[in-house]
């Protein structure tokens, strides 16, 4: 099921918010991990935060797909925050 990607322009009056996403990606052979930690990222302000590592196995794609549903959800509770 395809979703169609849908262009918000914003006017010059309410611009948008600058974020960042922070983000890691590497392929293993699934037999080689015994665990996955958080990993942790140093604020300008001194302080810290932590991104949950998450794990995806399947063929590249299997990988793929799950992915792309992950990067939707992500997106679809982000917005709702806003």
């Amino acid at each position: 099921m395809a979703r169609r990607l849908r262009i918000v322009k914003r006017s010059p009056a309410t611009p948008a918010r600058r974020t960042a996403l922070v983000y890691g990606m590497r392929l293993l052979d699934a037999g080689q991990i015994a665990s996955i930690d958080d990993a942790r990222i140093k604020l300008a302000d001194g302080g810290t935060a932590r991104i949950t590592m998450h794990l995806l196995e399947g063929s590249h794609l299997q990988i793929r797909r799950q992915l792309m549903q992950s990067i939707d959800a992500f997106f679809e509770l982000f917005d709702d925050e806003q």
